[in-house]
C-alpha cells in the first residue's frame, strides 16, 4: 500500500472501536466498567457511548510505553504525516514532552541554552533534571508589547560563551505566531554537535500548507513537541513528540517519557491523535486553505476598524515569519486594556479570545472555525469601537475597568439577564494604565542557584517590596501564556514585581504564587 493510501488507516482508533463494541464481562479498571457505573449527570452531558471507550491497556490496544501493535502503527503513520523519523504520542500534553526532551539531553549541572520567554513546562524540566539554564533574551517589540524569537546572533554568542552546553531549546512559533530564523539557529547549534529542541506547541499545522511557516523539523530541529489539540483536531491534552536525525538518544527519551506520562493513559485521547493525523494527512491542504481564508477575512475587516491594529509580519530581529492563522489585535489605542476588552467580548458579546494581554488580544483561527465565527468576531470589535467612540465624546474619556465588568456580570447573572449583543454598555471608570513588560536581565553566567536547587532550598515568605534583590523560590507566571516572569533561583527585580502587580490590577491572572494577591512572595532563605 502506498504511503498516501496508508494515511487513510486509523489503527488505534479501529482497535478502540473493536474493543468498545466487543461484549464481555469487565473485571479491570476503570471502576465504572465501560460506563455501567458512571454517574447520570456525566451521561447527561456526554452521552453513554464515550464511556464504553474509556478502556485500559488491553492486549488489543497495545501499551504506550512498549508499543508493538496499534499504537506503534499509529505513531509510524504520524511520523510519515508530520515528517519525522520517529513520533511519540503524548497523553499528558506538550508539557510532558518538553520536560522529557530536557531530561533526555541534560543531566544535573549540564547547561542548556533557551529563551527567557520559554514556557513554564521548560522550567519544570530544569527543576527535574537539575540542568543549568543559560537564558537568551528574545527580541522585544515595544510597540506591540510582544516578545519575538531569539536570533541566530544571540544564539551564537551564547554558544561561544558556553561551548559546553548540551542542547539549545527555542520557542517556534511564539504564542502570537511569530517565527524566528530557525534554520540559521539550527545550523549554528549543530556546529557544536548538540541537538536543537523546539517547543512547537502552536505549530502542529505548519506541514500542511505552503503558505504557512516551514516546520521545525524541515528547518533542522532534532526534536520538536507539538500540541495537536491546539491547532488541529485532537482532544485537549493530546500532543506529539517528533524526532529527526541521530542527535537524540531514543532509549533515553523513552525512559524520560515514562517518568512524566501516566501509566494509565487515556485511550480516548490517544485515539484522537490517530484520528486527527488521518484528517490532516488526507485533507490538510484543503482545511488549511479554508483556515487561512477565514483568517485573512478577519484581518482585513478588523484592520479597517478605527483604533484597532492587526499584527502583520515585521522586518525586525527575531521576526522571520508569521503564522497568519494567529490573529493579534491591539486595542490599547482605544484606551482600553486587553484584559478589559476580553471581559467585554467574553461576557457581553459572545466572543472569547485565546490570550488577553495588557495591550492586545490574540485569537487562534483553526480548522474548527466558521464564517459565522469570523462575522461575530468582527461585529464584536465594531461594537466595542463604536461604544468607545461614544464615550470619547463625553467629558470623561473612560472605558470599562475589568473589575466593574465582573461585578456587573455577577449582578446581571443573579437577575437571569444577559447583555444585549447589539448594544453593549461600557461602564464608566478611570482607564487603568497600560503596563509595559519588564526587561528581564540576562546574566552571562549561570545563576547563583539552579532552578532545582532553589526549588528544594528552604524558603521563607516576605512582603513583596522586601523580596526585591532576593532569590525567588516560586514559579510565577501570567496564565495564559504561561511564560514565567519569576522562577526559582532568579533574582527578583522591581520591574518584575511591578509588572505582576499591574497584570493583577488590570484583570490578568497569575499562577504559581502562594499569595494570590501578590502581597507576599516566597524567597530562598538566606
Amino acid at each position: 500500500m502506498s504511503p498516501a493510501n496508508s494515511q487513510q488507516q486509523t489503527p488505534l482508533l479501529d482497535a478502540l472501536r473493536d474493543r468498545t463494541n466487543h461484549p464481555h464481562a469487565p473485571f479491570y479498571a476503570p471502576g465504572h466498567k465501560r460506563g455501567q457505573g458512571i454517574s447520570q449527570p456525566l451521561i447527561d452531558l456526554f452521552g453513554a457511548a464515550v464511556f464504553r471507550s474509556d478502556l485500559p491497556e488491553l492486549p488489543e490496544l497495545d501499551n504506550l510505553f512498549n508499543p508493538e501493535g496499534a499504537i506503534a502503527e499509529a505513531q509510524d503513520l504520524a511520523a510519515a504525516a508530520f515528517g519525522s523519523q520517529s513520533t511519540r504520542f503524548l497523553a499528558n500534553g506538550s508539557t510532558c514532552g518538553i520536560i522529557a526532551a530536557i531530561l533526555a539531553t541534560c543531566g544535573p549541572g549540564d547547561k542548556i541554552i533557551l529563551p527567557r520567554n520559554i514556557h513554564s513546562s521548560a522550567i519544570s524540566g530544569l527543576i527535574l533534571s537539575g540542568a543549568i539554564p543559560i537564558f537568551v533574551n528574545p527580541e522585544y517589540n515595544p510597540d506591540w508589547d510582544i516578545a519575538n524569537s531569539i536570533t541566530p546572533e544571540t544564539t551564537a554568542s551564547a554558544l561561544e560563551q558556553h561551548p559546553d552546553a548540551k542542547a539549545v531549546m527555542i520557542v517556534y512559533p511564539t504564542y502570537h505566531g511569530v517565527c524566528g530564523d530557525l534554520r540559521a539557529i539550527a545550523q549554528i547549534t549543530h556546529q557544536y554537535n548538540i541537538p536543537l529542541l523546539v517547543d512547537e506547541a502552536h505549530g502542529a499545522h505548519f506541514n500542511f500548507h505552503p503558505n504557512l511557516p516551514e516546520t521545525a523539523l524541515s528547518a533542522g530541529a532534532d526534536l520538536t513537541v507539538q500540541s495537536i489539540h491546539k491547532t488541529l483536531g485532537a482532544m485537549t491534552q493530546a500532543s506529539m513528540l517528533h524526532v529527526k536525525g541521530d542527535r537524540i538518544d531514543i532509549q533515553k527519551l523513552n525512559r524520560a517519557l515514562q517518568l512524566v506520562q501516566s501509566t494509565s493513559p487515556s485511550y480516548i485521547l490517544l485515539a484522537s491523535l490517530d484520528a486527527a493525523r488521518q484528517q490532516i494527512a488526507l485533507h490538510g491542504k484543503e482545511l488549511m486553505a479554508q483556515t487561512l481564508q477565514l483568517a485573512e477575512k478577519a484581518r482585513s475587516r478588523i484592520s479597517l476598524i478605527p483604533g484597532l491594529s492587526v499584527l502583520e509580519p515585521l522586518n525586525t530581529p527575531g521576526f522571520a515569519a508569521l503564522d497568519r492563522t494567529r490573529l493579534t489585535v491591539k486595542v490599547s489605542d482605544l484606551g482600553i486594556t486587553g484584559f478589559a476588552a476580553d471581559e467585554i467580548l467574553h461576557s457581553q458579546l459572545g466572543v472569547t479570545a485565546e490570550l488577553p494581554m495588557p495591550q492586545h488580544l490574540t485569537f487562534i483561527i483553526s480548522l474548527g472555525n466558521t464564517e459565522s465565527d469570523i462575522d461575530n468576531l468582527v461585529k464584536a470589535f465594531t461594537l466595542l469601537e463604536a461604544r468607545k467612540k461614544e464615550e470619547g465624546s463625553s467629558a470623561t474619556d473612560s472605558v470599562t475597568d475589568v473589575t466593574d465588568v465582573k461585578d456587573r456580570r455577577k449582578k446581571e447573572e443573579g437577575k437571569g439577564k444577559r447583555e444585549d449583543f447589539s448594544h453593549p454598555p461600557l461602564l464608566h471608570s478611570p482607564t487603568p494604565p497600560l503596563p509595559q513588560s519588564p526587561t528581564l536581565p540576562l546574566s552571562p553566567s549561570p545563576p547563583l542557584l539552579s532552578p532545582r536547587e532553589a526549588f528544594f532550598f528552604p524558603a521563607e515568605t516576605v512582603p513583596a517590596d522586601k523580596a526585591v534583590d532576593r532569590l525567588c523560590a516560586e514559579l510565577i507566571c501570567p496564565y495564559p501564556p504561561g511564560i514565567p516572569v519569576l522562577m526559582p533561583g532568579e533574582i527578583i527585580t522591581p520591574a518584575a514585581v511591578d509588572y505582576l502587580q499591574q497584570i493583577l490590577a488590570t484583570g490578568g491572572k497569575i499562577t504559581g504564587c502562594s499569595d494570590p494577591g501578590l502581597q507576599t512572595l516566597k524567597v530562598v532563605r538566606q
